[in-house]
C-alpha cells in the first residue's frame, strides 16, 4: 500500500516563505501526477498546484508568480515551494497522486494526512 507523508508545515509571517515536502513510499513503479490541494477551515477543498510526471504544471490563479511546484522522479518526491505568503493561504495542505503504478497494482486518488499551513503576525 503506498503511503504519501507531507512534512515542512508550520507558522509564518505575511510575506514569509515556507517549502512543503511530500514523499510517496511502497513499492512505486511509477507515478503519474502528482498534486497539492488546500483546505481551510469553512471552505471547500482546493486545488493549489499539480505537476505531471512529464513536467508539465498548472497552478491556481490565487498562487501564480508566488508557489513553485516541484518533484524528484527519482525520490518519488514532490514540492511545494511557496513565497510571499498571505493571511489567506492559511490551510490544511494536502498532497495528492492521481495515479500510482505499485507492485500490488494500480492506485488512484491517493492522499497524504494533511500539514497545517498558518500564515499569521
Amino acid at each position: 500500500q503506498v503511503q504519501l507523508v507531507e512534512s515542512g508545515g508550520g507558522l509564518v509571517q505575511p510575506g514569509g516563505s515556507l517549502r512543503l515536502s511530500c514523499a510517496a513510499s511502497g513499492r512505486i513503479f511509477s507515478i503519474y501526477t502528482m498534486g497539492w490541494y488546500r483546505q481551510a477551515p469553512g471552505k471547500e477543498r482546493e486545488l493549489v498546484a499539480s505537476i505531471t510526471s512529464g513536467g508539465t504544471t498548472n497552478y491556481a490563479d490565487s498562487v501564480k508568480g508566488r508557489f513553485t511546484i516541484s518533484r524528484d522522479n527519482t525520490k518519488n518526491m514532490v514540492y511545494l515551494q511557496m513565497n510571499s505568503l498571505k493571511r489567506e493561504d492559511t490551510a490544511v495542505y494536502y498532497c495528492n497522486v492521481d495515479r500510482i503504478v505499485t507492485g500490488g497494482g494500480v492506485q488512484y486518488a491517493v492522499w497524504g494526512q494533511g500539514t497545517q499551513v498558518t500564515v499569521s503576525s
